[in-house]
């Protein structure tokens, strides 16, 4: 496989692939079963506050 051709696979395919994965990641977050797990994520840094 020369340099152009991997080039031009990588900017064609490669971009729709990294936008997919982009996607699915950012989805995986907002899924409903990962509401607790991101509440306690976000409320992490207030846990023992009264003893700092």
């Amino acid at each position: 496989m020369s340099y152009d051709a991997f080039r031009h696979f990588a900017d064609s395919w490669g971009l729709v692939f990294m936008g997919f994965v982009y996607l699915v990641l950012v989805g995986w977050a907002f899924l409903p079963r990962n509401r607790n797990r991101n509440r306690d994520a976000a409320n992490m840094i207030f846990k023992d506050a009264d003893h700092g």
